[in-house]
């Protein structure tokens, strides 16, 4: 079982192409760590709260007018609706086809699906026990769905959301980081030669276009601000020990060449918009919300696990509602993602 530690929600990043003079990863996870860290939670919660959301947001039945019949089998009506049902539930490999296609593949499997049943059905195997148990298992998970539709999906609101990114980015402490441009050449000597006009007036800008050999030299060299642990080890050093409007006046080795390196502005790192993790806050929102509900639902109906070793693997991934939400502990809404 992995740690909370060890799984996280990504954000979005602002994005720019790879410097590859710098050893730049902008996808690297650093910038925002705060942010990033407040979305750390359980692997197990985060799979099952996803896959709870897309059962429970089925295609609720129309009126007939609204709700016409496409086809039938016997005497038997499929209705647009069924179709819409059908199509939600088909395998995930077919989530990228047409509409067209799936609508198709959608059908067929409710042909397929009441033509057996029909035959199942004269056969008695409604009757069985076997059958009588899985449809009651069934059932229960579609009440357990549609129940969290209910009082989780649909009850979130923006405010909630909202308040909660604003919490979340009030215990961030922000990191410092600097925006930077850099002139990377081939030789030590052709570094020096660089800094010397530097020295003499000319404008950095125009010196990384006409000389650098990074790909982002038709910016002037600019890398975009940049917190600590997102360049090599040489650059980082020599970078952020510039002050704003400086330039390095000895050439920067790193397994990319030779750089001349000059600090456009520092500052105190910025979280990313509530536009960019929504979905990601909005997820935690939810979570809080689930695990509300199940701990008052374990207050009126307690939990007994009479198999030991089952009840120690269960007590594992289901710690205490209040360590979870500090984002410390792990809980798994207890779900059937699959029939």
């Amino acid at each position: 079982m992995m740690s909370t530690a060890q799984t996280v929600a990504q954000l979005p990043h602002s994005g720019g192409v790879e410097p590859s003079g710098t050893g730049y990863r902008p996808d690297s996870g650093e910038d925002v760590k705060g942010l990033f860290d407040m979305l750390k939670y359980s692997k197990l919660a985060a799979v099952a709260l996803i896959a709870i959301a897309a059962a429970a947001g089925g295609v609720r039945a129309e009126d007939a007018a609204a709700d016409p019949v496409v086809a039938k089998v016997g005497a038997t009506e499929i209705h647009e609706s069924e179709l819409k049902l059908a199509m939600a539930g088909l395998d995930p490999q077919l989530a990228n086809l047409p509409d067209d296609q799936k609508r198709v593949a959608a059908l067929s499997s409710i042909i397929d699906v009441k033509l057996l049943a029909a035959d199942a059905s004269k056969e008695g195997l409604q009757d069985t026990a076997d059958f009588k148990q899985r449809l009651a298992f069934l059932t229960d998970r579609e009440l357990h769905n549609a129940y969290f539709k209910k009082h989780v999906v649909d009850s979130v609101t923006p405010e909630e959301v909202k308040a909660r990114y604003d919490k979340e980015v009030a215990a961030i402490e922000p990191q410092d980081e600097i925006r930077a441009r850099h002139i990377l050449v081939k030789t030590e000597d052709e570094a020096k030669a660089i800094i010397a006009e530097l020295d003499a007036g000319k404008d950095f800008v125009e010196i990384a276009k006409e000389k650098s050999t990074d790909p982002n030299k038709s910016e002037g060299g600019d890398l975009g601000y940049f917190a600590k642990g997102r360049m090599v080890p040489e650059f980082e050093a020599a970078a952020f020990a510039l002050e704003k409007g400086a330039y390095t006046k000895t050439p920067v080795k790193t397994q990319f060449g030779y750089h001349v390196i000059k600090v456009e502005d520092k500052r105190k790192q910025q979280p990313p918009a509530l536009d960019q993790v929504e979905g990601q806050v909005r997820q935690l929102v939810m979570r809080d919300k689930y695990l509300d509900l199940l701990e008052k639902a374990k207050a009126a109906a307690p939990v007994d696990i009479t198999d030991a070793a089952l009840k120690t693997a269960y007590d594992a991934v289901n710690k205490p509602e209040a360590e979870a939400k500090d984002g410390e502990g792990e809980a798994a809404p207890a779900t059937e993602g699959q029939q």
